[in-house]
């Protein structure tokens, strides 16, 4: 298990660098291709579209070929689009089309692997192994910025997409010739015993209701749902576009505002450190809902800041109280629907690529229309409503403990 969670650490650490590497170069792209910012948004869209299919075919895919195979097919997909960035090309209608492709690899390749290590963790270890795979995708999210920074001010932006090609590219070679001893064979289930092992395991419906969960737990997966979707949106929209919010809000150079970017990464990375110890200890309700707040109060105070020293500061902040949230509400919601790892773990991750899809192009919209200032305060607002949602998601999740305490 130690080994198949180290390689899941890589994984997402290149999952990381994928998901940023976009933004991090988003003024030198629009600039080659002479594009508006609500252009880059449609790249982010296509790249998250992309992410939403390879999230939802994966169950069914890992069920034809295992879980190692799916893991495979998509870091091949993700070597192979990053490696057709590589080249850009000058139609940019080709470079949306192959952003499809490179969504789909990092998409499927976070929520196959998320599902393994929540499945397959220990009960009270699932939180720590999560925030582990979760402070990996952090420390790639940081570096890139960092070393897109670098390569922009040497004019050789462009060679962001070949190394983050070469990684992807290792991580499929660990994934395809490494040995995991006695859980070879669970995470390359052929279909047949895939279907055996599901029928014995227990689940929350015998599986009447909507996609096999009981009527109760609908109006929980719902909220659940809605929340994955704005997090991830707004989470996205604000790490993509924090470099160019910088450069129009405080006047950083762009070979400097990914620095910003690399700051909100590097405390994202601090708080994963001790984000599954702190759940575990306070409970996933108290965490969840202490952190979500914290995350609001910076937004909205981000959006009166105008001072490059107190943005940094507030940029800081808001990368502590986003930290664990995603992987803490991942494991939560796995919780109170037992038996339904994978399909749970597919359908939230799933939620979250569509808002990672819509916002950031709506972001690149108001960016245009409205401003880097009044988009922060937009931001700032998506977020109270997130925080109004997970009240309501977790009301209904204690109903959802009380019932499961019953039901045992």
């Amino acid at each position: 298990m130690r080994k198949l969670i180290a390689l899941g650490c890589l994984s997402y650490l290149v999952i990381g660098l994928a998901h940023v590497v976009g933004g991090s170069v988003m003024e030198q792209m629009l600039d080659k291709y002479d594009l508006s910012y609500d252009d880059g948004g449609q790249w982010m869209m296509n790249q998250f579209f992309g992410f939403l299919v390879g999230v939802l075919l994966s169950p069914y895919i890992t069920s034809k070929i295992g879980k190692r195979g799916g893991v495979l097919v998509s870091l091949g997909l993700l070597t192979l689009g990053e490696a057709a960035y590589s080249l850009t090309p000058h139609s940019w209608g080709l470079m949306l089309f192959i952003a499809l492709f490179a969504g789909f690899g990092f998409g499927m390749t976070e929520s196959v692997i998320g599902a393994m290590v929540i499945d397959m963790a220990e009960e009270n270890g699932k939180a720590n192994a999560m925030t582990k795979l979760e402070t990996f995708f952090g420390i790639g999210a940081f570096l890139m910025p960092t070393l897109a920074g670098i390569l922009i001010r040497y004019d050789v932006w462009q060679l962001s997409f070949p190394i983050l090609s070469a990684l992807a590219g290792i991580t499929f070679i660990l994934w395809m010739t490494l040995s995991f001893g006695p859980i070879d064979d669970k995470i390359g289930y052929h279909a047949r015993v895939r279907k055996e092992h599901a029928e014995s395991k227990p689940t929350i419906a015998g599986a009447k209701g909507f996609f096999g969960y009981k009527a109760s737990a609908i109006p929980f997966l719902l909220l659940s749902a809605l929340f994955f979707l704005i997090y991830v949106g707004v989470e996205m929209s604000f790490s993509n576009y924090l470099p160019s919010i910088m450069i129009a809000r405080s006047g950083m150079t762009e070979a400097s505002a990914p620095s910003s970017l690399s700051l909100f990464w590097a405390t994202m990375i601090v708080g994963r450190l001790f984000a599954g110890r702190l759940a575990d200890r306070v409970g996933y309700f108290r965490y969840l809902l202490v952190a979500i707040a914290g995350a609001c109060l910076v937004v909205v105070a981000m959006g009166a800041v105008l001072q490059l020293s107190g943005m940094m500061v507030l940029i800081a902040l808001s990368g502590l109280f986003f930290s664990g949230v995603f992987g803490i509400a991942l494991v939560f919601a796995n919780g109170l629907l037992p038996g339904t790892t994978e399909r749970t773990t597919s359908l939230l991750v799933a939620c979250g690529g569509i808002g990672g899809a819509i916002f950031p192009k709506l972001t690149g919209w108001m960016m245009d229309s409205y401003g880097a200032d009044r988009t922060v305060w937009i931001l700032g607002a998506l977020i109270v409503v997130m925080f109004i949602v997970l009240i309501a998601m977790l009301a209904l999740g204690r109903r959802q403990q009380a019932e499961a305490a019953t039901a045992s």
